[in-house]
């Protein structure tokens, strides 16, 4: 507990000699703003005073920004007026009331496309792109960086474009599709190589998506290296926000390596600039994850005192997933320290928000806790009910996922579609005045998007890792099956193929034929039958994705039967089980291959089998 007082103290100096510096600007700004008329000039003035101070003073910030709209409809300035609704929308995005919030944004846009003014309009779609994000409204918001990334052609701006590609990048991240994301931020880093003069903060960008990407997919260790360097970009060019966000990211990596020490090292790192920068979303992301990493370390009293104060600074932001989340993961430390009405207490509260908002995985979430709680209480009948809900919502949310997973590929076939449109832009790149200007004041930039997701970036891990055991499982069953049906194939026409023998050697001994005639026709009859090879397509097809369909499409003139053949070799079975299959001779397996060689233009018998396991 004292090592953490020290800490608060040197964040009160640290924080009074940065509102010491914050001050000289805003007296300057405001001396300046005096002895303005009421000119377009005293618009951006007004405009530079919100901007220096929306999240220091908001209410202050809304004030000097609703001057600016009324001086720009008087000056009939349609430039200020745009810009007025952006910055009305980023406040009330952050009180949050949403729905004034989206109205802005429209607004915004609609005036600044009747002016054309391309510029001021790709900021605003940028940053309405990471509200909708932020909200799950995912289709929407690539709409949005869609329209975005085609105005950032129009300008000829490779740094509009590359902040485009980031975001859409951040968007899939979003949805769990991570090659997809992956390739977003490659197309970003090859425009960012061509860039003269070089920009390191878009690189460092394009570092720390990659770095997350890896983190998402499950892949630490890979992760760690681009976030490091990103950080050690971050601190040469003095971006406390960015730096405070890629602490969080290594905090996070370190977290899933069971490294607490590191983990918490990182997130006390971020949590001292958070404060610096007055950032009550950090703040909330970075004692939320100490309290979970401390319960993790058993040392549950620590845990929820830091948890508590996550949720007084999560309640005070107002966003209300981010507070369900936090009630619930409170339930889960005060069940752990074997507080159970306090653990119920709180996953009530979890639970009435988010049926309130129809959040059914957080519902779910604090059903399933709230039921622990009840069953260690003795209250058996409760427990149950809440276990109840709780499969039933999971059931939920699982159907959900799969109609999800239908249209993110829908998405997919669509972006993969547009991207044949695109137009690199390297050779044209301008850095545009206002671009700079955007860096300086931090329009327009993915790091909004990483600033407020963090809550969401552990449910996602969470539900990737369950997701892809459960792809693991379903597929190791899969290709169980698979050989298994195989086998069984192959035996079973074995064992006919000895019948009809057995039946032809006593039809010569019998007098009699008939029995054995129609013995023979049955066996034949099964022999040929293509109902077991239909089925077994049908596995393999499941195992072996778009194999006949590669194969057809490289080898136009392969036949029926040599595709079964190049299939039953796929599965590397011996050319025995191979001939009991396909009701050949071993020898006639042989033949097979060599006309297959033959026709393929291969020399050897390994360089075929090569040749099939790589389709």
């Amino acid at each position: 507990m004292t090592r953490i007082l020290c800490l608060s103290c040197l964040l009160l100096i640290s924080n009074s000699f940065l509102y010491a510096q914050k001050d000289k600007k805003l007296d300057s700004l405001l001396e300046v703003n005096s002895r303005k008329s009421a000119d377009t000039s005293k618009i951006k003035t007004l405009q530079a005073l919100f901007t220096h101070l929306r999240h220091q003073d908001a209410q202050r910030a809304f004030a000097y920004n609703k001057q600016s709209l009324e001086l720009s409809n008087q000056l009939n300035f349609s430039v200020g007026q745009g810009v007025a609704y952006l910055n009305m929308a980023y406040y009330y995005r952050f009180l949050p009331n949403l729905d004034s919030s989206r109205y802005c944004f429209e607004k915004s846009m609609d005036i600044l496309k009747k002016a054309d003014k391309k510029k001021h309009l790709w900021t605003t779609l940028n940053e309405y792109a990471t509200l909708e994000t932020l909200q799950g409204n995912f289709k929407k918001a690539l709409d949005l960086a869609d329209e975005g990334e085609k105005i950032a052609k129009e300008l000829h701006s490779s740094l509009h474009l590359v902040d485009n590609l980031q975001r859409k990048a951040t968007i899939y991240m979003d949805t769990g599709d991570f090659d997809l994301s992956m390739k977003e931020v490659l197309k970003a880093s090859r425009i960012l190589d061509t860039i003269s003069p070089p920009n390191p903060k878009r690189k460092a960008v394009a570092l720390a998506d990659i770095g997350r990407i890896e983190m998402l997919r499950g892949n630490y260790y890979l992760s760690l290296e681009p976030l490091e360097k990103s950080l050690e970009i971050f601190k040469n060019i003095k971006d406390d926000q960015w730096i405070a966000t890629i602490y969080i990211e290594i905090g996070n990596v370190y977290w899933y390596l069971n490294d607490y020490d590191s983990s918490l090292k990182n997130y006390e790192e971020s949590l001292a600039i958070s404060y610096r920068m007055n950032r009550d979303d950090y703040i909330a992301a970075n004692l939320t994850n100490m309290g979970l990493i401390l319960q993790d370390m058993k040392q549950y009293d620590k845990a929820i005192d830091y948890l508590l104060k996550g949720n007084a600074v999560t309640k005070k932001i107002g966003s209300i997933n981010n507070l369900i989340i936090s009630h619930n993961d409170i339930g889960t430390a005060y069940f752990k320290n074997g507080e159970f009405e306090n653990s119920i207490i709180n996953h009530n509260r979890a639970i009435k928000m988010a049926d309130s908002i129809k959040a059914l995985d957080i519902l779910g979430d604090g059903y399933l806790g709230r039921s622990r709680s009840y069953e260690k209480m003795g209250n058996y009948e409760q427990a149950l009910s809440d276990q109840r809900n709780y499969q039933k919502i999971n059931d939920s949310v699982f159907n959900i996922q799969k109609a999800k997973q239908i249209d993110e590929l829908k998405t997919q076939y669509e972006t993969e579609k547009k991207e044949q449109q695109i137009i690199l832009l390297e050779q044209e790149a301008k850095v545009s005045q206002l671009q700079k200007a955007l860096l300086g004041g931090g329009l327009g930039l993915s790091v909004l998007v990483l600033g407020f997701g963090f809550y969401g970036v552990r449910q996602k891990l969470k539900r990737n890792k369950a997701e892809k055991e459960k792809v693991d499982a379903e597929l190791a069953f899969k290709k169980k099956e698979l050989t298994t049906h195989a086998l069984h194939l192959a035996k079973k026409n074995e064992v006919l193929e000895g019948l009809k023998q057995k039946a032809e050697e006593l039809k010569k001994e019998e007098a009699s034929t008939k029995g054995y005639q129609q013995l023979i026709r049955t066996i034949n009859f099964d022999l040929q039958d293509d109902t077991n090879w239909k089925n077994f397509s049908h596995y393999f097809e499941q195992v072996h994705k778009d194999f006949n369909k590669n194969v057809k499409t490289k080898f136009p003139d392969i036949t029926s039967n040599e595709l079964r053949l190049l299939a039953l070799m796929k599965m590397n079975l011996s050319s025995k089980e191979i001939a009991n299959i396909l009701n050949i001779s071993q020898e006639g397996i042989k033949k097979a291959r060599y006309r297959l060689r033959k026709k393929l233009n291969i020399v050897t018998e390994d360089s075929l089998q090569d040749l099939v396991l790589n389709l």
